[in-house]
């Protein structure tokens, strides 16, 4: 299967099964922003419930906030990206669309008509717009464009409210928006975007060790949410291709069907942040070391892991095509962690009370072991099994006449289907309990 045609496949499962939508598709689409659908949002949610737990929850030096969108101007002033958060911009000179510069081979021609392109400036990616009712300098605000500046502006709080001990993290999960030239390659590049992000705070003799842990930290979520570990590749940034606060960076690359790419980054901000903003604030971001007697400026680690970067990774990693019983079968090989549904309960034939009543027992039951438990008797039982597998549900479990008694010795017991294998094994109740949750903690 080539390249292409696995990206054109994702995306055509994305929206037939209900995880991704193209935004405003009545109104023709609006370009670089996507909906999530049903599952989508179980699943993104599953994947940052994950993260939350793994760089937060499970950790006694990490804690939470959630900063507005709109912030004051002042803001994105001292963070430098009023004045220098811009991409090359070129536009064709005859049919007036508009390209990223660094993203064009280089022949000076327009990839759309061949026309001439015009000089290369700088265009802030920004989304602007005004905060109450007058429309003046004075009221401008930017949509954030990440997660980070909430948090360096609630630095002060953090520390002034729980008083937390160096080195600590806060953590945060949010929009962020970005007025991308060309968005593209599905939901990779968008100009409303979700990320997950943590700002760790170390004394500067520190900031090594700390980095590593962190470096480690996000190849272990990459394994919890089943990306291969051979598909994610640590390029690290030469000096003057960094941010300009970065004194060290990561880019955790993937190979996505369209070419390997950013899927997350790691930093080394030094004290920048906390610097700029006590300077442009006149508010002493320092921190007090009760033992030492001494006040300096943290220096920061920020791993930053973008949300639908890592759905694609993850629908990427988990396409699969094989054939079975006499057909090709389709099926999503997600981790049971972050999968959607964690099983379906079938009554081998709907049009049987019994069969029915038993089956409803049954994922009652299963639902004390977690919420995510399906009900599907639309269709033969081979069409939903297939249903099932494209969504990427672990088991299905099928009610018959021997769970009734048919056979007495194996009344009381279902059959559990394997999504990967196509598998079937005959187990009780309590027997399917366990393996569901054996997968899924």
């Amino acid at each position: 299967m080539s390249d292409q045609t696995l990206m054109e496949k994702l995306i055509s499962l994305a929206k037939r099964r209900g995880f991704i939508f193209p935004g405003s598709e009545i109104y023709g689409g609006l370009a670089g922003t996507f909906d999530y659908g049903p599952l989508g949002v179980v699943l993104k949610e599953n994947v940052e419930r994950l993260w939350l737990q793994m760089f937060r929850d499970d950790r006694d030096d990490m804690y939470g906030v959630d900063a507005a969108i709109l912030m004051n101007s002042k803001i994105w002033e001292a963070s430098g990206h009023v004045s220098g958060f811009s991409d090359p911009l070129v536009e064709c000179e005859k049919c007036k669309r508009r390209f990223r510069a660094d993203h064009l081979d280089g022949s000076g021609k327009c990839p759309e008509c061949e026309g001439k392109l015009g000089d290369v400036r700088q265009f802030n990616m920004m989304f602007k717009t005004h905060a109450g009712a007058n429309e003046d300098t004075s009221a401008v605000v930017y949509l954030r464009p990440e997660t980070a500046g909430g948090i360096f502006a609630n630095f002060k709080n953090v520390v002034d409210s729980i008083h937390p001990k160096l080195p600590f993290g806060i953590a945060q999960i949010g929009k962020a928006f970005r007025n991308e030239i060309a968005p593209r390659d599905f939901i990779f590049r968008l100009r409303e975007l979700s990320q997950m992000e943590v700002e760790y705070f170390v004394h500067p003799s520190e900031w090594e060790q700390a980095f590593e842990g962190w470096r480690k930290m996000m190849h272990l979520f990459a394994k919890a949410i089943g990306i291969p570990q051979d598909s994610v590749h640590e390029l690290e940034v030469a000096a003057e291709d960094r941010a300009h606060y970065s004194k060290r960076t990561i880019d955790f690359e993937f190979d996505y069907p369209f070419g390997r790419k950013e899927l997350w980054g790691l930093a080394y901000r030094t004290d920048f942040d906390l610097s700029a903003h006590e300077k442009h604030s006149n508010v002493e971001l320092k921190y007090l070391d009760e033992t030492a007697g001494v006040k300096f400026t943290p220096h920061v680690i920020e791993p930053s892991l973008g949300v639908d970067r890592t759905v694609l990774a993850i629908l990427s990693s988990a396409y699969r095509e094989d054939s079975m019983g006499g057909e090709v079968r389709t099926y999503l090989a997600l981790a049971p962690k972050i999968a959607p549904v964690k099983a379906m309960v079938s009554p081998l034939l709907k049009n049987k009370p019994e069969l029915v009543a038993k089956a409803r027992e049954v994922r009652a039951e299963l639902k004390k072991v977690h919420p995510a438990i399906a009900w599907d008797d639309n269709g033969n039982i081979g069409k939903r099994y297939r249903r099932q597998d494209e969504i990427g549900t672990p088991f299905c479990v099928t009610i018959d006449f021997d769970t009734l008694g048919e056979t007495p010795e194996l009344k009381d017991t279902v059959t559990l289907r394997h999504r990967d294998t196509g598998e079937q094994e005959r187990l009780t109740m309590p027997e399917v309990a366990e393996r569901i949750r054996s997968v899924i903690q």
